[in-house]
C-alpha cells in the first residue's frame, strides 16, 4: 500500500516536470507552481492536496495515468521506481501491473542534462551532516 506520504511525493516529483492532476467536472489540472519552497512544499502545493482531498481523491488522476489518488491509497497500490527514468510510479501490488510510466509522453525524458525532480530538503540537516562527515575524515588521519 501506498501511504499518503509517498502518494504526495509522487504528486510532486510529476508537477516539477509539468504533469497535473486532472480533477473530474474541472477543464484545468491542477498543477501548483512552485511545488517545492526551501525544506518543504510549498503553500500552492499543499493547496492542490487540500483540493484533491476535497473534491474527492476517487476524481483525481494524474495526466497519463489510470489510476484515481484515491486508488493509489489502497492495498492494491505501491509507489516504486521506472525502470526507465527512477520517476516514482504506481505499481499494483496484486495482479498484473500496467507497464507505461507517465514520462511516455514526454519527449526529452529521461534528460540526465538537468536536475532531476525531488522532495524538499533541509539544508540545515544536510550542511550539517556533510560537516559531521568531513569532521570524522579529518580525525581518521
Amino acid at each position: 500500500m501506498a501511504s499518503e506520504q509517498q502518494v504526495r511525493q509522487y504528486l510532486a516529483y510529476w508537477f516539477q516536470l509539468g504533469k497535473g492532476v486532472v480533477v473530474d467536472g474541472e477543464q484545468t489540472p491542477l498543477l501548483p507552481r512552485p511545488v517545492i519552497q526551501g525544506d518543504r512544499y510549498s503553500q500552492e502545493f499543499e493547496a492542490c492536496w487540500q483540493h484533491i482531498h476535497s473534491t474527492g481523491s476517487d476524481e483525481c488522476y494524474l495526466e497519463g495515468t489510470d489510476q484515481t489518488i484515491a486508488e493509489l491509497l489502497t492495498l492494491s497500490w505501491e509507489i516504486n521506481p521506472c525502470a526507465r527514468c527512477s520517476m516514482p510510479i504506481p505499481v499494483k501490488s496484486l495482479g498484473l501491473a500496467s507497464l507505461e510510466c507517465p514520462c511516455i509522453d514526454i519527449p526529452d525524458w529521461p534528460n540526465t542534462e538537468v536536475p532531476i525532480p525531488r522532495g524538499p530538503i533541509n539544508s540545515q540537516t544536510q550542511l550539517l551532516q556533510i560537516r559531521d562527515r568531513l569532521h570524522k575524515a579529518a580525525n581518521r588521519q
